[in-house]
């Protein structure tokens, strides 16, 4: 009665209890876990600052020190509760295997790195760039993603799978964007200053997709699996190939929401 009271008023974070008590309830060896990590906090901002840094501890950070950083990130930016909400929905609404929001806010790497990426953003964008570097190196080394500190990145995102995404520095990526695992988006050499790619609104971006350089890739694309883009990609347009080349349209009006990598011929 008193998680519930807790949780009224965050749909979010009442549905994610709910869940885990009806797991906590079908498999007692988890109950433990499943209490530390989610039932014996008030908010999902905290269940996910205890979870994380947990994850992401190290002999030179504890997770306490972590924890804390992360819990002034989320006190700080309004910004970062939306999207972590909008984050997490967009998994269950857009991945077949979440069979609800205590799945990948448990165990989904790609959804725990793009919530750890949003500290250091708000490290880096608080002066603290030292402290964004560890937290990014870490984020590489326990969730094989890496992500620039320094990158733009919107809400409602979901990165499938995670493992070997790479994001750059200066690289921006809208709202409602879906990829896969091992998306590239990079620089095209060692050229300095804005280098890499600016991704619109509701793109899908298929698994193994290289895109490379300070290029645009329109709103509601698609890039086709295993391309490497090189060219600005137009609105509404599906790319293939190496290099990619526009060879039709997606067949929905936001394939990132759809999620059918399928060509369009």
């Amino acid at each position: 009665m008193q998680k519930q009271e807790e949780s009224a008023g965050d749909p979010v974070w009442e549905k994610l209890c709910n869940e885990v008590v009806e797991m906590a309830r079908s498999e007692a060896m988890l109950a433990s876990y499943l209490f530390a990590a989610v039932l014996n906090h008030k908010t999902l901002e905290d269940a996910l600052s205890y979870h994380l840094a947990g994850k992401l501890a190290s002999p030179y950070l504890s997770s306490m020190s972590l924890r804390d950083v992360a819990n002034q990130a989320f006190a700080s930016s309004e910004e970062i509760r939306v999207a972590v909400r909008r984050d997490l929905t967009a998994v269950l609404e857009r991945d077949p295997a979440a069979k609800g929001l205590a799945q990948p806010f448990l165990h989904y790497k790609g959804f725990h790195a793009l919530q750890a990426y949003r500290i250091a953003h708000w490290l880096w964008k608080s002066e603290r760039r030292p402290l964004a570097f560890f937290l990014q190196n870490r984020i590489s080394e326990v969730f094989a993603v890496d992500i620039h500190p320094a990158a733009l990145i919107g809400k409602g995102i979901l990165i499938d799978h995670g493992t070997s995404v790479v994001i750059g520095e200066t690289a921006v990526v809208g709202d409602d964007v879906s990829m896969l695992h091992e998306v590239t988006l990079g620089g095209t050499g060692k050229e300095s200053g804005d280098r890499h790619p600016k991704v619109g609104y509701g793109v899908l971006i298929g698994a193994g997709a290289k895109i490379l350089g300070n290029i645009k890739v329109g709103d509601c694309s698609k890039v086709a699996a295993g391309s490497v883009v090189l060219q600005e990609v137009p609105p509404h347009a599906t790319v293939a190939g190496v290099p990619a080349k526009v060879v039709g349209k997606p067949a929905s009006g936001e394939p990132a929401l759809q999620m059918d990598q399928r060509l369009d011929w």
